[in-house]
C-alpha cells in the first residue's frame, strides 16, 4: 500500500538537559527528521523543541504549543526522532496519541522505531513500546534514586543548588558562611531565651534583611544539617558539612519546640520560676550561690531563698539581698544608657573585654606548654625503665587528650567572631535604645536587652553586668 503524503508535519524534539549524547541533541534529532521527510517526500510545518525538558510529564512549552497547532487543525502528522522524546511515561504517550492525535485525526510516526499510526501494525506497536519507554523511566529513577541515597550515606547534602541559610553551595558541598552562621545562631539564642517565633522573624528582618517569614524562622530551628546531618527520604546520615549549631544547643530548642507550653514566650514560662513578664527575667544570678533570680511580689529574689522549688536551689542557706524589681531595672537601664552615650566607659568596657580574651589565649599556652613538659618527663621515665611500658602509654595518651582539647579550643577561638565585628553589632543595637523603650513592647524591649546583656549578678547591693561584647 502507497503511503499518504503529509504537507503539515509538526518535528517534535527534545532532551532533558544540555549533556545528552550528540545523536540525542536538538541538532541531530532536527537534522535527522529533516532528512527522513524529505526522503518521504513531506512538508514540515514548524519544529517544536524543549531543550532542557524531561520526559517524564507533558508540562512542556514547545509541546502545549503543538498541542494547541493541532486543536486549530494547522497539523496533519506528528513526527519524532524515538518515541521517548514524546514521552517517558506510559500513560502520557498512550493520552497524547488516542486523545490529542488521533482524536483530532493527526498521525503520529517514531523515525527510529519505523512505523506511525496511519497503518493497524504501528497502532498496535505504540502501546508495546509505550511499556517499554515505561519501563526505562522507572529503571532511570531508580538508578537515580539509588545513587542520591549513596551520596547521602557519603554525607552529601541533597537539597537542590539553593543551600540552607549558613551556608555557600559549592562544589557538591555545603561550605559554612560565617556571616549567615552568625545569623543561625542569632536564631537559636534568640529562642532558647524565650522570644517568639514571630518577634525573632521581625527582628532578624530589621537586623539582616531576607528574613521575609516566620516559617524561615521555625526551618532553621529544625533543621538537623546545622548539627552536621543530612536527610534523603527521611532518614539522615552524617554529613561532611561543618556544623553550625552544638548538639545540644540543638536539642534545647528541639525541647521547646514540642512543648505544648510553647504557644508564645509568655506561655512556655508560665510554670517557669523565671517568669517571662519582666524586663530582666531569666539574667539575673546570684553571685554568692550561683542561682537564679526569679521575678515575683515586686521584687528580683534569688531562688534558692524563695524555696518554692527544690531543683532551682542552688544553697538553702544563701541570703543574698532582693532587689526592688524597678530599682533593678532602672540600674541596668541606666548602665546601657552610659554604655551608649559615653564613649571612655564603652572603651573601658571592650577593652576589658579584649584583655579578658587576651588573658584566657595566655593561660591555654601556658596549659599546652605543661602538658608538654608532663608528655615529655613521661618519655624520659620510659627511657629510664623506672615504670612499665603500658603505664607510659596510657598516661602518654590522655595528656595528649587533654591538650588536643586545648588546641582545639584555642582554634575555635581564633576562628569566633572578631571584636571589631561584636562592636558594630552591639553598637547597632544600643542605637535601637531610645525608639524601643519609647514605644516597644516588653517583649521587644527584653530582646533589646538580652541582646547587650548575657547576665547580671547580684552580690549584696553591688550590681555587675557581663556583656555580649
Amino acid at each position: 500500500m502507497q503511503s499518504r503524503v503529509f504537507s503539515r508535519v509538526a518535528c517534535y524534539v527534545r532532551v532533558s538537559t544540555e549533556n545528552q549524547l550528540e545523536n540525542y541533541s536538538i541538532g541531530e534529532q532536527t537534522e535527522r527528521l529533516k532528512a527522513y521527510c524529505k526522503a518521504k517526500g513531506w512538508t514540515i510545518y514548524k519544529f517544536y523543541p524543549d531543550p532542557g525538558y524531561s520526559g517524564g510529564n507533558t508540562d512542556r512549552p514547545a509541546l502545549q504549543q503543538m498541542l494547541k497547532d493541532i486543536h486549530a487543525k494547522r497539523i496533519d502528522m506528528v513526527a519524532v526522532y524515538k518515541l521517548d522524546r514524546l514521552s517517558r511515561s506510559q500513560k502520557d504517550t498512550l493520552t497524547l496519541i488516542e486523545d490529542e492525535f488521533i482524536a483530532n485525526n493527526v498521525e503520529f510516526v517514531s523515525m527510529s522505531e519505523d512505523f506511525d499510526t496511519s497503518t493497524p501494525f504501528g497502532r498496535a506497536m505504540i502501546g508495546i513500546l509505550s511499556v517499554f519507554a515505561q519501563l526505562e523511566k522507572d529503571q532511570i529513577t531508580e538508578r537515580f534514586t539509588m545513587g542520591r541515597i549513596g551520596r547521602s550515606k557519603a554525607g552529601y547534602y541533597h537539597g537542590g543548588p539553593t543551600p540552607p541559610t549558613g551556608y555557600n553551595y559549592v562544589d557538591g558541598k555545603l561550605v559554612v558562611n560565617e556571616y549567615k552562621a552568625k545569623q543561625v545562631q542569632d536564631v537559636y539564642g534568640l529562642f532558647l531565651r524565650g522570644y517568639s517565633i514571630n518577634h525573632i522573624q521581625k527582628y532578624m528582618h530589621e537586623k539582616y534583611n531576607g528574613w521575609n517569614s516566620s516559617a524561615l524562622v521555625l526551618n532553621v530551628l529544625r533543621n538537623t544539617v546545622y548539627i552536621g546531618k543530612v536527610k534523603f527520604k527521611g532518614v539522615e546520615y552524617k554529613g561532611l558539612q561543618k556544623p553550625i549549631i552544638e548538639v545540644s544547643t540543638f536539642q534545647q530548642a528541639q525541647e521547646l519546640l514540642n512543648s505544648p507550653k510553647r504557644q508564645n514566650f509568655k506561655t512556655s514560662a508560665q510554670k517557669t520560676p523565671f517568669r517571662a513578664g519582666y524586663l530582666l527575667s531569666s539574667l539575673v544570678y546570684c553571685k554568692r550561690c550561683g542561682a537564679r533570680y526569679s521575678a515575683n511580689h515586686g521584687y528580683y529574689k534569688c531562688y534558692s531563698r524563695s524555696k518554692s522549688d527544690k531543683k532551682y536551689i542552688a544553697d538553702p542557706n544563701c541570703k543574698n539581698d532582693n532587689y526592688k524589681i524597678e530599682d533593678l531595672d532602672n540600674i541596668v537601664i541606666s548602665e546601657i544608657k552610659r554604655l551608649k552615650y559615653d564613649r571612655n566607659y564603652f572603651d573601658d568596657v571592650t577593652g576589658k573585654v579584649h584583655q579578658h580574651q587576651d588573658q584566657s589565649q595566655k593561660a591555654l599556652h601556658a596549659q599546652i606548654n605543661d602538658l608538654d613538659k608532663q608528655i615529655s618527663r613521661m618519655i624520659d621515665l620510659y627511657q629510664l625503665g623506672t615504670i612499665p611500658i603500658d603505664q607510659i602509654s596510657e598516661r602518654i595518651s590522655d595528656l595528649q587528650k587533654k591538650k588536643d582539647a586545648i588546641c582545639s579550643q584555642l582554634k575555635s577561638e581564633a576562628k569566633s567572631e572578631s571584636l571589631t565585628s561584636r562592636k558594630k553589632e552591639f553598637v547597632y543595637t544600643l542605637s535601637k535604645l531610645e525608639q524601643t523603650f519609647g514605644s516597644g513592647s516588653l517583649e521587644e524591649k527584653r530582646l533589646l536587652v538580652s541582646t547587650l546583656i548575657e547576665s547580671i549578678w547580684i552580690d549584696g547591693t553591688t550590681v555587675s553586668i557581663k556583656w555580649r561584647i
